[in-house]
Protein backbone atom coordinates (compact mmCIF):
# COMPACT_ATOMS: atom_id res chain seq x y z
CA UNK A 1 0.00 0.00 0.00
CA UNK A 2 1.53 3.32 -1.09
CA UNK A 3 1.14 6.35 1.38
CA UNK A 4 0.20 10.15 0.31
CA UNK A 5 3.41 11.11 0.69
CA UNK A 6 5.49 8.28 -0.44
CA UNK A 7 3.37 9.30 -4.32
CA UNK A 8 5.30 10.66 -6.83
CA UNK A 9 3.32 13.64 -6.79
CA UNK A 10 3.90 14.55 -3.13
CA UNK A 11 6.15 17.68 -1.58
CA UNK A 12 8.95 15.60 -0.61
CA UNK A 13 9.48 17.43 2.68
CA UNK A 14 6.08 15.49 3.52
CA UNK A 15 7.70 12.36 3.08
CA UNK A 16 11.09 13.60 5.19
CA UNK A 17 9.78 15.68 7.60
CA UNK A 18 6.36 14.09 9.02
CA UNK A 19 5.98 10.53 10.45
CA UNK A 20 2.56 8.77 10.07
CA UNK A 21 1.51 9.38 13.08
CA UNK A 22 1.94 13.28 13.30
CA UNK A 23 0.26 13.04 9.71
CA UNK A 24 -2.75 11.48 11.23
CA UNK A 25 -2.87 14.34 14.33
CA UNK A 26 -2.42 17.09 11.89
CA UNK A 27 -5.19 15.91 9.70
CA UNK A 28 -7.30 15.11 12.79
CA UNK A 29 -7.07 19.00 14.32
CA UNK A 30 -7.44 20.45 10.81
CA UNK A 31 -10.88 18.60 10.94
CA UNK A 32 -11.89 19.47 14.87
CA UNK A 33 -11.00 23.10 14.01
CA UNK A 34 -14.11 24.04 12.45
CA UNK A 35 -16.29 22.39 15.42
CA UNK A 36 -14.56 24.36 17.70
CA UNK A 37 -15.84 27.29 16.40
CA UNK A 38 -18.98 26.40 15.10
CA UNK A 39 -19.90 25.74 19.10
CA UNK A 40 -18.97 29.04 20.37
CA UNK A 41 -15.49 28.40 21.60
CA UNK A 42 -13.15 31.38 21.18
CA UNK A 43 -9.67 32.65 23.00
CA UNK A 44 -10.63 34.70 25.90
CA UNK A 45 -8.71 38.04 24.73
CA UNK A 46 -7.91 41.36 25.93
CA UNK A 47 -9.53 42.34 28.75
CA UNK A 48 -11.42 45.67 28.21
CA UNK A 49 -12.45 47.50 31.54
CA UNK A 50 -14.71 50.56 31.91
CA UNK A 51 -12.23 53.01 33.56
CA UNK A 52 -8.93 54.70 31.92
CA UNK A 53 -7.06 54.98 34.74
CA UNK A 54 -6.47 52.86 38.05
CA UNK A 55 -4.95 53.44 41.14
CA UNK A 56 -3.24 49.99 42.96
CA UNK A 57 -3.02 50.54 46.43
CA UNK A 58 -1.37 47.70 47.74
CA UNK A 59 1.43 47.15 51.07
CA UNK A 60 5.05 48.38 49.77
CA UNK A 61 6.70 45.13 48.25
CA UNK A 62 3.21 43.72 47.95
CA UNK A 63 3.65 40.47 45.75
CA UNK A 64 0.35 40.52 44.12
CA UNK A 65 0.01 44.50 43.86
CA UNK A 66 3.43 44.14 42.09
CA UNK A 67 2.13 41.15 39.79
CA UNK A 68 -1.03 42.93 39.32
CA UNK A 69 -0.19 46.49 38.07
CA UNK A 70 2.73 44.01 35.34
CA UNK A 71 -0.21 42.20 34.20
CA UNK A 72 -2.93 45.13 33.68
CA UNK A 73 -0.29 47.72 32.00
CA UNK A 74 0.94 44.58 30.11
CA UNK A 75 -2.77 43.45 28.86
CA UNK A 76 -4.07 47.03 27.27
CA UNK A 77 -3.06 50.03 26.05
CA UNK A 78 -5.52 51.75 26.63
CA UNK A 79 -5.71 51.18 30.24
CA UNK A 80 -2.78 53.57 32.96
CA UNK A 81 -2.23 52.51 35.89
CA UNK A 82 -0.83 55.33 38.52
CA UNK A 83 1.89 54.28 41.13
CA UNK A 84 2.25 58.17 42.38
CA UNK A 85 0.62 57.24 45.98
CA UNK A 86 0.60 61.05 46.80
CA UNK A 87 -2.76 61.55 43.77
CA UNK A 88 -4.91 58.48 43.94
CA UNK A 89 -7.57 60.53 43.27
CA UNK A 90 -6.25 61.14 39.59
CA UNK A 91 -7.41 57.45 38.59
CA UNK A 92 -10.88 56.45 37.40
CA UNK A 93 -10.58 53.81 39.47
CA UNK A 94 -9.20 53.54 43.00
CA UNK A 95 -7.76 49.12 43.62
CA UNK A 96 -7.73 48.22 47.18
CA UNK A 97 -5.50 45.13 48.52
CA UNK A 98 -7.19 44.74 51.40
CA UNK A 99 -5.10 41.80 52.49
CA UNK A 100 -3.08 38.97 51.27
CA UNK A 101 -2.17 36.13 53.88
CA UNK A 102 0.25 33.44 52.93
CA UNK A 103 -0.81 29.89 55.30
CA UNK A 104 1.43 26.69 55.26
CA UNK A 105 -1.65 24.06 57.11
CA UNK A 106 -0.56 20.40 58.19
CA UNK A 107 -2.73 17.65 56.89
CA UNK A 108 -1.20 14.74 57.61
CA UNK A 109 1.33 12.89 59.61
CA UNK A 110 2.49 10.01 60.19
CA UNK A 111 2.75 7.55 63.14
CA UNK A 112 5.80 8.64 64.53
CA UNK A 113 4.12 12.60 64.34
CA UNK A 114 6.25 13.28 61.54
CA UNK A 115 4.73 15.40 58.79
CA UNK A 116 3.95 14.19 55.09
CA UNK A 117 1.09 16.44 53.85
CA UNK A 118 0.93 20.11 53.86
CA UNK A 119 -2.06 22.34 52.17
CA UNK A 120 -0.62 26.03 51.62
CA UNK A 121 -3.36 28.84 51.32
CA UNK A 122 -3.17 32.36 50.02
CA UNK A 123 -5.43 34.81 50.43
CA UNK A 124 -6.39 37.85 48.74
CA UNK A 125 -8.76 40.51 49.70
CA UNK A 126 -9.99 43.45 47.61
CA UNK A 127 -12.35 46.08 46.73
CA UNK A 128 -12.73 48.81 43.83
CA UNK A 129 -13.83 52.09 44.19
CA UNK A 130 -14.31 55.45 42.31
CA UNK A 131 -12.06 58.77 44.10
CA UNK A 132 -15.70 60.13 45.52
CA UNK A 133 -16.18 56.49 47.54
CA UNK A 134 -18.72 54.89 45.30
CA UNK A 135 -17.83 51.09 45.42
CA UNK A 136 -17.34 49.48 41.88
CA UNK A 137 -16.89 46.12 43.65
CA UNK A 138 -17.69 45.00 47.24
CA UNK A 139 -14.70 43.49 49.00
CA UNK A 140 -13.98 40.11 48.01
CA UNK A 141 -12.01 37.44 49.47
CA UNK A 142 -9.65 34.99 46.63
CA UNK A 143 -8.18 31.78 48.30
CA UNK A 144 -5.94 29.34 45.99
CA UNK A 145 -4.76 26.58 47.86
CA UNK A 146 -2.59 23.20 46.67
CA UNK A 147 -1.83 20.29 48.88
CA UNK A 148 1.78 18.86 48.77
CA UNK A 149 3.80 16.45 50.53
CA UNK A 150 6.32 16.37 52.56
CA UNK A 151 9.38 14.69 53.60
CA UNK A 152 12.02 16.16 56.14
CA UNK A 153 15.01 14.42 53.84
CA UNK A 154 14.27 16.74 51.12
CA UNK A 155 13.14 19.85 53.10
CA UNK A 156 15.45 22.34 50.94
CA UNK A 157 13.26 21.05 47.49
CA UNK A 158 10.59 21.57 49.28
CA UNK A 159 11.06 24.82 50.82
CA UNK A 160 11.77 26.16 46.68
CA UNK A 161 8.42 23.75 45.46
CA UNK A 162 6.35 25.54 48.18
CA UNK A 163 7.75 28.81 46.51
CA UNK A 164 6.71 27.73 43.03
CA UNK A 165 3.13 26.77 43.94
CA UNK A 166 2.97 30.48 46.07
CA UNK A 167 3.94 32.01 42.60
CA UNK A 168 1.53 29.77 40.63
CA UNK A 169 -1.44 31.07 43.08
CA UNK A 170 -0.59 34.66 42.75
CA UNK A 171 -1.28 34.21 39.41
CA UNK A 172 -4.20 32.79 39.13
CA UNK A 173 -5.45 35.12 41.80
CA UNK A 174 -4.07 37.89 39.77
CA UNK A 175 -6.14 36.89 36.44
CA UNK A 176 -9.40 36.05 38.38
CA UNK A 177 -8.65 39.80 39.78
CA UNK A 178 -8.26 41.05 36.24
CA UNK A 179 -11.61 39.41 34.99
CA UNK A 180 -13.05 40.87 38.22
CA UNK A 181 -11.99 44.03 37.09
CA UNK A 182 -13.12 43.63 33.38
CA UNK A 183 -16.78 42.78 34.43
CA UNK A 184 -17.18 46.17 35.87
CA UNK A 185 -19.41 47.70 33.14
CA UNK A 186 -20.24 51.59 34.07
CA UNK A 187 -17.93 53.79 37.34
CA UNK A 188 -21.61 54.74 38.54
CA UNK A 189 -22.99 52.17 41.56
Amino acid sequence: MQRWGDRPGAPSFFREWMPDMQKRTLLGAMALAPLLTACGFHLRGVPEFAFRSLYIQAGRGSPVGMELARNLESSSEKLTVLRDPVAPDKAEAIFQLLGERQQRIIVGQNVAGQVREIQLRLTVNFSLRTPGGDELIAPVEIVQQRSITYNETFALSKETEEQMLYKDMRKDIVQQIIRRLSAVKSLSS
